[in-house]
């Protein structure tokens, strides 16, 4: 029996495809390797980058050999957070040809023109660092490119992202660190927010 025979007997085609379709969207795309000067992978994030530090973003940068990518999308995510409030960093439709991010970048400061912000979960565009109530909790930078650019203005949400990255993910990678706050550790995020806030300006596209 060969196996277009077989195929068709058993009728295993769509399963067989579904298979493809599932390796391609979740293992055979792995294949942007992302790195940060402050820390390697399953590190400890600097201080610097947190909540009892000046709370800025850490220098990020990444290779990605696709050719077909027009556009990454980068998320800072916290793995571990009991309250919902898990995303701290979105940035989407950076170009292509764009292959890191300066650090203590905002939406007027060290960051190219095309690269737009989206609302993470504390109701901010811009980067919120780590802040956890308690224990350590692990943060996930991830970065996908895309077929495309995002139709969104500044302050889009990572569930509008997604909703419209489906079928566009040509690769994808991660970096993981973790961070346990020292001090303050009973107090919630926003009592930090004092120390820790910056005044951020929106800048058109």
């Amino acid at each position: 029996m060969t196996f277009r025979s077989a195929v068709k007997k058993f009728k295993i085609l769509p399963f067989i495809l579904f298979l493809v379709y599932f390796w391609q969207q979740n293992l055979g795309i792995m294949n942007i390797k992302i790195k940060c000067d402050a820390f390697k992978e399953g590190e400890k994030i600097p201080v610097k980058y947190t909540c009892e530090g000046i709370n800025v973003s850490p220098k990020i940068g990444w290779k990605c050999s696709n050719p077909r990518v027009r556009s990454f999308v980068l998320f800072m995510e916290d793995l571990n957070t009991p309250n919902g409030k898990s995303i701290h960093w979105i940035l989407f439709n950076i170009p292509a040809h764009i292959k890191e991010l300066h650090e203590e970048i905002t939406t007027v400061r060290n960051v190219p023109d095309e690269v737009i912000f989206g609302t993470n979960d504390f109701g901010k565009i811009g980067y919120t660092g780590p802040c956890p109530n308690k224990g350590i909790h692990k943060y996930s930078f991830k970065i996908f490119g895309l077929d495309k650019g995002l139709p969104f203005e500044a302050g889009a949400t990572k569930f509008e992202l997604l909703n419209a990255m489906k079928g566009h993910i040509l690769a994808k990678g991660r970096l993981t660190g973790k961070y346990g706050r020292k001090i303050n550790a009973a107090l919630p995020l926003e009592s930090l927010k004092k120390n820790n806030t910056h005044t951020i300006e929106i800048k058109s596209k």
